[in-house]
């Protein structure tokens, strides 16, 4: 991988502040924004839900998902390891935090400061290809959720090749079936991938079920 092409993706998995975060930032808002709304939708997202999203980015899914939430008994939190990206979703979505409708996490999927058993949804985009660990991450969101709970990844498979062949995400696990395998060996259960549709555009939505007593 060259300096370039491995730059780019480090800013991808993990934006910083200057030019490049700026770069970054302005294409994810542009991209990502169908795949977080999309997988809001697939999430059912009832009043009284409590909801996760893991690599929130600048803040489009989570803004998105509050609208379907009713608080004090509906519940939205956040977790990102870019400081970059808490700072922009803290003034995206600044009103909802004061209210205490909207909590945001600076840290990694590896330790999400939630106790056990206490989430319904969690949701994320173009996201788990750059954790550092798959299995501690999925492990993790697996202890946060209620039995029950459902997750929902959405993704564009034909972008992520078109990406991956111009020297991107090289050093990433972006290809979907070992992330559905670690799902399925860390407690998951229905885990699938299905082909979707949404104004006239493709996608891939990956659903799992937390699986507990």
């Amino acid at each position: 991988m060259n300096r370039l092409s491995k730059r780019l993706t480090q800013q991808l998995g993990k934006p910083t502040q200057g030019l490049w975060g700026w770069l970054v930032t302005r294409y994810l808002e542009k991209k990502n924004r169908f795949l977080e709304v999309n997988a809001v939708k697939l999430c059912n997202i009832q009043p009284e839900s409590v909801v996760l999203e893991v690599g929130f980015g600048p803040g489009l899914g989570l803004q998105e998902a509050a609208k379907h939430i009713t608080f004090p008994k509906g519940k939205l939190y956040g977790v990102d390891y870019s400081d970059y990206m808490h700072r922009i979703t803290s003034r995206r979505l600044q009103a909802d935090i004061r209210t205490g409708k909207v909590t945001l996490f600076l840290g990694s999927v590896e330790h999400i400061p939630l106790e056990d058993n206490v989430v319904d949804r969690v949701f994320h985009c173009n996201c788990y290809y750059f954790w550092p660990n798959q299995r501690a991450g999925s492990k993790e969101i697996h202890r946060v959720m209620k039995p029950g709970g459902m997750m929902v990844t959405t993704l564009n498979l034909d972008t992520l090749k078109t990406i991956a062949a111009a020297g991107l995400l090289k050093d990433t696990r972006w290809p979907p079936e070992p992330y559905l395998a670690v799902l399925r060996d860390t407690g998951f259960v229905d885990v699938r991938m299905e082909d979707k549709q949404a104004d006239g555009k493709s996608f891939q939505a990956i659903f799992a079920t937390a699986n507990k007593p």
